[in-house]
């Protein structure tokens, strides 16, 4: 048995897909507890039959036709008009260019190749220092997780069985309050860097509004139709997608339906094929993990050494950002939330609060050695060796951290719509 555990980690390792290491995993587990196999299908079932699943696939069709079509390129046009006048204004118009972009696309390595081409060189030709450059882009890739529609928020909520909708709620102020936290960095670092302003003009301001009045409209609508109870998070995931096609393929024709869709729908599927299947085989292995009890062994461990909420807080973070270094985030939440759930009950930690802190430590995770993907891509993006940009992007890790800790420690952030 051991033997088996071993060989699968080198498998795994050596780059064999994470759905095969997991249900082979699964398999192992089965044999070993005189289970039979089938328990690992009747999960994929359970799963399929999930109300909340087909979200998934809708928001990350959204996202995609949205990233195809010229909404971003609108956006960043509308942003730069309204924040261009300041010190450090571009700088600002990347980081809510990539957080919005990110929130509908679910995907950070598809914000920093989508927008990595178009923000890199306004950065550069607005005299940004190179490193400068490289960290800010590669941080802002996974900055829009906590925002709606965020695919991560959507399945941790079918994982974890947490509201959604609540997740949606909480997600936001602490998201904001990063978003200012790097804002002001970056005004603080522009003068530093004799950093240039544009003229603030209402004319281009009133140009761009009107030129994607279509794209800041849909945001809107999702806030108020989530937040205000008018639907539920599966009908505003067929409206948005519903929304974003209509927009880009008959209004601004930014898509051709004949041309483009099929690529679009390529592209949706296997991305939404793979966080599925990881998610099938992840939810059969972790259902056997707790038949075995691992949960309550751990909660015995822990219970051993650890006296405080405060306490067990602290190694929760400690514990999820070296996670968030070793596992991508879908991984991270299909494995690891079953196991801590029952945790974070003991002591006392509120369900939506541990959500929002799993994610925001996985979000870091994104650009933390040795398996950051933001690392990774941004190397791939800008032809830049991964130690490099982990140097550019460790004074935003810095900043991001002690956001960490404003989120653990001070609730209210994340359940002042409860009060």
């Amino acid at each position: 048995m051991i033997l088996l555990i071993l060989v699968l980690i080198l498998l795994a390792i050596l780059g064999t897909p994470l759905f095969a290491i997991m249900g082979a995993g699964g398999l192992v587990a089965s044999h070993s507890a005189d289970l039979h196999p089938s328990i690992l299908i009747i999960e994929i079932y359970r799963l399929a039959s999930q109300p909340n699943l087909i979200a998934i696939p809708l928001f990350t069709f959204a996202g995609i036709t949205l990233a195809t079509g010229g909404g971003t390129k609108r956006l960043i046009k509308l942003f730069n008009a309204i924040l261009g006048w300041m010190p450090g204004g571009i700088a600002i118009v990347t980081i809510v260019s990539c957080s919005a972009f990110t929130a509908f696309t679910g995907a950070s390595g598809v914000t920093i190749i989508a927008l990595g081409a178009l923000l890199y060189p306004m950065l550069e030709h607005a005299h940004y220092r190179h490193n400068f450059c490289l960290g800010l882009l590669t941080t802002s890739g996974s900055l829009g997780l906590l925002f709606p529609p965020s695919m991560a928020i959507l399945l941790y909520g079918i994982v974890s069985g947490v509201s959604i909708d609540e997740l949606f709620i909480s997600g936001v102020i602490p998201g904001i309050v990063l978003l200012i936290m790097l804002s002001i960095f970056s005004v603080y670092s522009a003068p530093k860097f004799e950093i240039p302003t544009q003229q603030f003009s209402w004319k281009q301001v009133a140009s761009a509004t009107q030129e994607c009045i279509w794209d800041i409209t849909l945001p809107i609508l999702i806030f108020v139709g989530i937040f205000g109870g008018f639907v539920t998070i599966t009908e505003v995931a067929a409206l948005t997608a519903t929304y974003v096609l209509i927009v880009e393929a008959v209004i601004t024709k930014e898509i051709n339906l004949f041309k483009d869709l099929p690529h679009i729908l390529v592209d949706t599927t296997t991305l939404v094929g793979s966080i599925l299947i990881i998610l099938g085989m992840a939810m059969g292995l972790t259902n056997l993990l707790i038949d075995s009890q691992l949960p309550m062994k751990l909660l015995e461990v822990v219970e051993q050494h650890v006296d405080s909420q405060l306490q067990f807080l602290l190694l929760l973070n400690l514990f999820l950002l070296i996670v968030g270094a070793m596992m991508d985030i879908f991984s991270a939440i299909v494995v690891v939330v079953p196991l801590i759930m029952p945790l974070a009950v003991r002591y006392n930690v509120d369900p939506v609060h541990l959500g929002i802190i799993f994610l925001a430590n996985l979000e870091i995770g994104y650009m933390t050695p040795p398996v950051g993907i933001n690392l990774f891509i941004a190397s791939q993006r800008f032809k830049q060796p991964i130690l490099k940009l982990f140097k550019a992007t460790f004074p935003f890790l810095i900043i991001m951290l002690f956001w960490l800790l404003l989120v653990t420690y001070i609730p209210f952030l994340t359940t002042w719509w409860r009060d």
